[in-house]
């Protein structure tokens, strides 16, 4: 199959363009989708009584994991992934336009943003990443086709007849002598985000796992990390190998012990209900006054 058969990355980062270069990303959007989609689904399950929190303490939780998200995954991406340039140029942490998020940051800032929530509300760390896991693998899901949207993070080089021609991979060089890669952000799309959604999300609804603290925490990081790990077989690694291994590999080791460590402690454990919230008293009607 000659490189020319294969279909050539050309979509826009962009969706709309609203001043010159400056528009609203397909990135940038599924970020917003992600945490509308988290308080859709809070005020389900506050209507169902399957949420660790009450509706006044929805915003906390929201900024905190908003805070957490967003910051950790900078933050991570420059000391995981991008530490020599950072030296070179420290500004370059708040160069966030050029891209650069990453998972493995977002998680640690996810693990201070639960700490916050149970200073603030009494919901325990491990209470809250359970509320919270099921819900992340859409963020995952619309980031890694938004990833793929931006012709960013491609696979490596194949001939299988779905690969793609992403023309940044070989800056400079014509279309036609540019080889085709896996659509590698498509493969972790599917498996870290919509499989892993619908399963947790089962999970979550149809079992009583919710009920044992840091269960579906550490389901979340063994699946994800056995996904990842297979998903980093067929991506370009975006930097230097670590003991042979490229980094998404090798930090996603971590995260599967630290799954199996939360998900046996909660076995362990056994069930412990979510706190009990005190009703709030209604407010009292004002009394009208009479006609005269």
């Amino acid at each position: 199959m000659n490189e020319t058969d294969y279909w050539v990355h050309n979509l826009d980062p962009k969706l709309v363009y609203l001043w010159g270069d400056v528009g609203v990303s397909y990135y940038g959007l599924a970020y917003v989708l992600a945490f509308v989609f988290a308080v859709v689904m809070h005020r389900v399950c506050l209507r169902k009584n399957r949420s660790p929190f009450t509706r006044e303490q929805e915003e906390t939780v929201l900024y905190a994991a908003v805070l957490g998200v967003l910051l950790g995954a900078r933050v991570g991406y420059v000391f995981l992934y991008a530490l020599p340039e950072f030296f070179e140029r420290p500004w370059f942490v708040l160069q966030v336009w050029q891209g650069g998020m990453s998972f493995h940051g977002g998680f640690v800032g996810m693990v201070i943003a639960c700490w916050y929530v149970y200073l603030r509300t009494g919901v325990t760390m491990l209470q809250t990443s359970d509320f919270i896991a099921p819900l992340a693998p859409l963020g995952i899901l619309l980031g890694r086709i938004a990833n793929f949207i931006n012709g960013e993070l491609w696979g490596r080089i194949t001939d299988v007849w779905w690969a793609v021609i992403f023309p940044r991979s070989n800056n400079g060089l014509p279309v036609e002598m540019i080889q085709p890669r896996h659509p590698s952000q498509l493969y972790e799309a599917a498996l870290e985000g919509a499989v892993l959604l619908v399963y947790l999300q089962l999970r979550f609804w149809k079992s009583g796992a919710a009920q044992y603290p840091g269960k579906l925490t550490g389901e979340f990081m063994m699946f994800y990390a056995v996904f990842r790990i297979f998903c980093e077989f067929f991506r370009e690694p975006d930097a230097s190998l670590i003991l042979g291994m490229s980094r998404g590999t090798f930090y996603s080791v971590f995260i599967f012990v630290m799954g199996v460590f939360f998900w046996v402690r909660a076995y362990r454990r056994g069930p412990i209900p979510y706190p009990q919230h005190k009703p709030q008293p209604a407010k009292p009607k004002a009394k009208r006054g009479k006609k005269k």
